[in-house]
């Protein structure tokens, strides 16, 4: 079901706020993964803003649960996390800074509203399909997202959890990929190639939805699907993104995966998101319902 243009609206206002501030934090903390923090910020948005089934108590029995695979990508999940209400957003202001309870990747022992530490890539996944799997034996009927990195499917663990999710019908467990085609050290398919990527997946018995990762409406339609899925298999939905999402000055670069950046690169930055969201706003309006 397509997004009106009202909540496409709300949608890219708030996605736009949560970018200025990962900005902002990575600014204060003087580096971060901002590169990867930017290309799955969508996804992130439209879960914890429509679907996320949450309270004001971060341990409440009934939520749904989120793990963020891709850990590094914390720089943009905690500006969530404290716009939700869970952390003090001054806390970003010493985003991995010495002290910070507010690490690099982000700790559940210490940041309220992670359900799971996660920075070793690869283990997402089966944590994933574990909590998903205990809703079923507890008889609950929270959902679990996890959000994984592309070039994190390198990991063996990846696929072990994929195939167990496969086995064991575990359908109420959406995985996304944010598939930037960029990792640390240079573009996915000069690294470790990863395609046919959609094929693997199906191959592991998944039903497979490709989308643009940085369209709100394509995301929606995508998680709607995967809600409605009774066919007994686990859904998987492969986000085409830009590393750097938002900041035409980074986009498409692999250097930043992580970088720092001066007053003079701040400046250009801010500069590129407000065009970012100026034409996304048009796009809401154009092909909102």
């Amino acid at each position: 079901m397509a997004l009106t243009k009202q909540e496409w609206a709300a949608l890219e206002t708030k996605a736009n706020e949560l970018r200025s501030l990962t900005l902002e934090t990575t600014h204060w903390a003087g580096s971060g993964h901002i590169g990867g923090g930017m290309s799955c910020l969508d996804m992130l948005t439209i879960l914890y803003y429509k679907y996320l089934n949450l309270s004001d108590d971060p341990n409440w029995e009934d939520r749904d649960r989120f793990i963020l695979s891709k850990g590094h990508a914390g720089i943009a999940w905690a500006p969530v996390l404290c716009d939700k209400g869970y952390n003090d957003p001054e806390q970003l202001k010493t985003f991995n800074l010495t002290g910070s309870k507010m690490g690099m990747h982000l700790d559940s022992n210490k940041v309220r509203g992670v359900d799971a530490s996660t920075g070793s890539l690869g283990h997402g996944m089966p944590i994933a399909v574990g909590t998903a799997l205990a809703a079923r034996v507890l008889g609950k009927k929270y959902w679990t997202y996890c959000i994984l990195g592309d070039g994190e499917c390198d990991e063996g663990e990846i696929w072990e959890g994929a195939m167990s999710a496969a086995n064991f019908g575990v359908t109420n467990l959406i995985t996304f990929v944010d598939r930037n085609k960029c990792m640390i050290d240079g573009p996915t398919e000069q690294v470790m190639k990863l395609e046919p990527f959609a094929d693997k997946w199906a191959a592991f018995g998944f039903i497979v939805k490709v989308v643009d990762g940085q369209n709100l409406d394509e995301l929606d339609d995508a998680i709607a699907f995967a809600k409605a899925n009774d066919t007994g298999k686990p859904v998987v939905i492969i986000a085409e993104t830009t590393k750097g999402a938002g900041i035409k000055s980074i986009e498409g670069n692999y250097i930043w995966h992580y970088g720092a950046m001066g007053e003079d690169m701040y400046a250009q930055c801010k500069a590129d998101l407000a065009e970012t969201y100026k034409a996304r706003m048009a796009r809401a309006e154009k092909e909102g319902k």
